[in-house]
């Protein structure tokens, strides 16, 4: 049995360029579906946000039209509340990382506003990665590593072949125009080889022992990428 950290956003909202405040959390089938997949694999998982807050999940991912209908919307938000570890998540500035053998973390926009500059986060990563740990970051959780780099420039996922959310799908969500900054971008100044999918369609690439998915879509794959990675 392994143990896993994931590691969700703690913030609310994502701001924009022009200080609005955009409502978002965590996305809920990036935190649902590799969870389910590594409790059932028989695998101790344990959660993570930065000081300890309870997450926010994104209302936009409960509902119908992102889950298949009501059906699918009622079944993720069942799926949530019976998640009780959601209640009492673990604090990043507390987790150390040499107790994990894996981690993962989850999107939602709400990364963009706070692991995109956590540096406990970044130890995290940074730790888990250079030790030849399987590493999992889906969508908008590749904000994580932009709090990588060092001073001088230099990151430890320098070089990787990744995914993450790309310029085409935040375009259409309507953000791209109003970002800060867009992810792609900045995981390609950070040294990183982007490798971009079919907007909304599953797209996963590992490279050694970093596994990375493009969307929501790519969580389930993602998360079996993972296991296997496990042994």
């Amino acid at each position: 049995m392994a143990k896993i950290l994931i590691v969700l956003t703690g913030a609310r909202h994502w701001t924009l360029a022009d200080g609005t405040e955009h409502p978002t959390g965590f996305w809920a089938e990036e935190l649902v579906a590799p969870y389910r997949a590594f409790v059932e694999a028989g695998h101790e998982v344990v959660l993570a946000t930065p000081g300890g807050v309870v997450p926010t999940v994104d209302r936009v991912s409960l509902t119908p039209e992102v889950n298949g209908g009501p059906e699918g919307a009622e079944a993720m938000a069942a799926a949530l509340r019976d998640l009780a570890e959601l209640g009492s998540p673990a604090a990043l500035d507390g987790v150390d990382p040499e107790e994990y053998d894996a981690v993962f973390y989850a999107g939602g926009h709400g990364p963009m506003e706070d692991l995109a500059t956590d540096r406990d986060s970044a130890r995290v990563l940074g730790t888990l990665l250079n030790a030849g740990k399987p590493v999992g970051l889906v969508c908008h959780g590749l904000a994580a590593a932009l709090a990588t780099e060092s001073p001088d420039g230099a990151s430890p996922f320098a070089g990787y072949r990744l995914t993450g959310f790309t310029k085409a799908e935040e375009t259409q969500t309507g953000l791209a125009d109003r970002a800060k900054w867009l992810l792609e971008d900045r995981l390609v100044a950070l040294g990183a080889r982007f490798s971009a999918g079919e907007p909304w369609a599953p797209h996963v690439v590992v490279d050694r022992n970093l596994h990375t998915g493009q969307n929501p879509a790519s969580s389930a794959r993602l998360a079996a990428e993972l296991l296997k990675a496990l042994g």
